[in-house]
């Protein structure tokens, strides 16, 4: 056991023996000394504490303190009642405090109650239940400013991490003092009944048992009631004190007492004010008769304002001095061209015109959206996308912006500010005027419009979309089409420790006995590149585990698992509900496609003939629009075994078409076949 959670259990331990064993007054003495120490200590603590999470356990140190102090209240009405003494600690308070006069020390001590009770524990805990109330309601707020900041490059996410942490635990000690304050209110009315008990139970002892006269018992017992009142309450004061404080306390890394008279002393001509005004009254005024007193005081001032004006100058010129050499020191210093060399993954650079867009202050909402674009994509594919930098760049044209992955230019688009984009679905008949233009994630042809059209647009039926999410889509859609190149070996490392800490023994197995971590990258990449989830790691890494002992080949091992997340694929691509149109390869051509592949050590290629290619790609062509007339999404079924090297064959020349594998569509799924690829 250490010695500090031994002085802490004593602690706790001699409170609770306090209520039950008598204890000598020497003893109790010495304990009454070191509650009125641990208060001085807390007080100074509270004052100069630089924050208030320094003292985060203070809503614990009230209860202990309390604790103690009310048991050493029960060891002194024990003593009091039994031998009419409690040590010296308590007859020296009753006496010297009291003036050795009962109704003297009874009104100090009621003054004392009056104060803690009605001003400073009233103010404190009204103060802590505002505070902990606007704190909770805050976090939200706080939370999306840490995420904007993250996106915009501002801070680090170990840095970010901490800012949460800070912010988590500041809610969590507000709550807990608005709690605590409780503590301070009942202990000061603890203490009042307590007197009262002692005065009124130690005169009837006097009486009764010693046979004293009633104003001789009132006299000796009203006193060491009253000293073991103000042992007890001195101490509850401070600590009372030092909550109101902690909760009032709104310089939150500065040191207090140094804040607190520069703001108190900081300003020359309140002062010379303040010294005029005083200087005045004791000359024109009935006060004179204490004109050293008055003209002392307002010199004083004066004086001090003088100090303090030509102390503010004097840091003026050294701040300027300061700011001029960092100046020259940074034109000398050699420029630092290693921070020049990280790329970002994801950056997203505007012109001045959007700067508004993404300015919260100005009613920007672009920071909020891309911090939603990151949490809708981990949602829908299961990986996290990259910190997403958002830059202005004055190089572009005002309402111009771009979209970068990795450094390189992917995209770009623009649009009007105070303009809304309006685009037919297909079926409004209805014309409105506008500004023609195209939609940046689809091209598909729009029409700029404004506010005053946007209520008409809306009713005849048309999209309307604001500029925000005319940018927030744009961007969606550039991260989900490159969203593989973006999956690092960390990333898949990250969702491999993830998975570790539920299912140790499968990754144990897997990695690295049978696959590396670059081996698992790929196979998730191929599945992201082709927009199937991977959120479903566990089912991932099972398929991947019973089948690596047979085949390294990530493709094929994608194969594997493309038919483990078949229920997936199917809920994805084919509606239950309905029968879906597709495409069908002609048996002789699959067996052509098998007939050209190529095995290496390198892996699989096709080594078609540039004709045949070619007639390929106008027969999927052909029967693609076939699919496009009945307003269905382009989907060819293959046999599983030609699968990938059909969908190689076919991604440079249709992007968005979807080749699935019978042994990927459930058994419920109906499909219709509209068409077949062959090859005359």
């Amino acid at each position: 056991m250490k010695r500090t959670d031994l002085g802490v259990a004593l602690y706790i331990l001699a409170s609770v023996m306090f209520f039950i064993v008598p204890i000598p007054t020497l003893l109790l003495d010495i304990m009454i000394a070191l509650n009125i120490s641990i208060a001085l200590i807390i007080i100074m603590q509270a004052l100069f504490v630089q924050e208030v999470l320094d003292m985060s356990f203070f809503p614990t140190l009230l209860l202990f303190t309390t604790l103690f102090r009310i048991s050493l209240n029960v060891s002194t009405t024990r003593l009091i009642l039994m031998h009419g003494d409690a040590g010296v600690v308590v007859r020296t308070f009753g006496e010297f405090v009291g003036g050795s006069d009962i109704i003297i020390g009874g009104i100090i001590f009621i003054i004392l109650i009056l104060i803690q009770f009605i001003v400073i524990n009233k103010g404190s805990e009204r103060v802590s239940e505002v505070t902990a109330r606007f704190t909770l309601d805050a976090m939200p707020g706080k939370q999306m400013a840490i995420d904007a900041d993250l996106n915009t490059g501002a801070i680090t996410e170990v840095e970010a991490k901490q800012r949460r942490d800070k912010i988590q635990a500041e809610s969590g000690f507000f709550g807990a003092m608005d709690g605590a304050t409780k503590y301070v209110k009942g202990d000061a009315t603890a203490g009042l009944i307590i007197v009262a008990i002692n005065l009124a139970g130690g005169a009837a002892m006097g009486m009764l048992r010693q046979g004293l006269p009633l104003n001789e018992a009132l006299n000796i017992y009203g006193l060491l009631s009253i000293g073991d009142g103000l042992v007890s309450q001195i101490p509850s004061l401070l600590i009372s004190l030092a909550t109101g404080i902690l909760v009032t306390k709104s310089a939150k890394e500065a040191d207090f007492s140094q804040v607190l008279i520069k703001q108190l002393f900081g300003v020359p001509k309140v002062l010379y004010i303040v010294g005029a005004v005083i200087t005045f009254l004791g000359w024109f005024t009935p006060l004179r008769q204490q004109w050293w007193l008055f003209t002392g005081l307002g010199l004083l001032f004066v004086f001090t304002g003088r100090r303090v004006g030509t102390t503010l100058a004097i840091e003026e010129i050294e701040d300027a001095a300061d700011t001029a050499e960092e100046e020259a020191e940074e034109v000398r210093r050699p420029e630092n061209v290693t921070s020049l060399l990280h790329v970002d993954p994801v950056e997203l650079e505007f012109g001045y015109g959007i700067i508004p867009l993404a300015d919260a202050n100005q009613g920007g909402d672009l920071l909020d959206r891309v911090v939603m674009i990151r949490r809708q994509i981990a949602l829908e594919l299961g990986t996290v996308v990259p910190i997403i930098r958002l830059r202005d760049n004055i190089q572009l044209n005002p309402n111009q912006y771009i979209i970068k992955i990795k450094g390189v230019q992917i995209n770009e688009g623009e649009i009007l500010f105070d303009h809304y984009m309006a685009m037919n679905p297909g079926y409004v008949e209805e014309e409105i005027t506008g500004i023609p233009t195209f939609e940046p994630s689809f091209h598909l042809p729009a029409l700029w419009i404004t506010e005053s059209q946007r209520e008409r647009a809306e009713t005849v039926g048309y999209t309307v979309v604001d500029p925000p999410s005319i940018i927030a889509t744009h961007l969606t859609e550039v991260i989900r089409s490159n969203i593989a190149e973006l999956l690092t070996r960390q990333d898949v490392q990250n969702l491999i420790n993830n998975i570790k800490e539920t299912n140790a023994a499968l990754l144990d197995e897997l990695v690295p006995k049978l696959l590396g971590t670059g081996e698992i990258q790929k196979v998730l990449q191929n599945l992201l590149k082709e927009g199937i989830s991977i959120r479903d790691l566990l089912t991932i890494f099972e398929t991947l585990a019973d089948h690596a002992a047979t085949t390294r080949d990530t493709d094929v091992l994608t194969e594997y698992v493309r038919q483990s997340l078949k229920r997936a694929i199917s809920s994805k691509y084919f509606p239950s509900s309905e029968v879906t149109n597709v495409v069908t390869l002609d048996p002789g051509l699959e067996q052509e496609i098998m007939a050209s592949v190529k095995q290496t050590e390198q892996g699989a290629y096709l080594s078609l003939d540039p004709e045949k290619t070619k007639s390929i790609m106008d027969s999927v062509g052909e029967e693609i629009s076939k699919l496009e007339e009945l307003g269905r999404s382009a989907i060819i079924i293959t046999s599983p075994i030609v699968r990938m090297y059909f969908k190689k064959l076919t991604e440079d020349y249709f992007k968005d078409l979807i080749v699935v594998s019978y042994n990927e569509i459930e058994s419920n799924i109906e499909l219709q076949s509209v068409g077949m690829v062959n090859v005359a």
